[in-house]
């Protein structure tokens, strides 16, 4: 096999859930190969570098092997190679470290402290 549809790749080697989303996301041009928005139904080849779109980063992949089934976590870079920049994680670290609403799973409701203090953030923040 040398080509592959690029919604299915996009879902084979899990960058997007389902492989509805990788479609949408063709749909909406947030997927683009050597710069071009791509449709769902383009074929993928070897050494393509796929280009996506993801808020707030963007994502670069290079297609190492065309696969068309689902793979485990641990097998993916079999298949793809990663050339996202570090920069664009840094600045995904720094979106969720800049978020003061953010409260870790099962703390519960902020108390009336925690309440206020989040509120003087946010109006320094503007």
């Amino acid at each position: 096999m040398d080509s592959v549809r690029i919604d299915k790749w996009l879902w084979a080697v899990r960058l997007f859930k389902t492989r509805s989303q990788a479609s949408e996301a063709c749909r909406k041009g947030n997927v683009k190969i050597d710069g071009k928005p791509v449709k769902a139904s383009r074929e993928v080849s070897v050494g393509n570098i796929i280009d996506i779109h993801q808020n707030p980063i963007i994502k670069t992949a290079e297609v190492k092997n065309v696969i068309k089934n689902r793979v485990g976590a641990k097998l993916v870079p079999d298949h793809m190679i990663d050339r996202t920049p570090q920069s664009e994680y840094d600045k995904l670290i720094m979106m969720t470290e800049m978020n003061p609403e953010w409260r870790e799973r099962g703390a519960g409701r902020p108390t009336k402290k925690e309440r206020r203090s989040i509120t003087k953030l946010k109006n320094n923040k503007l």
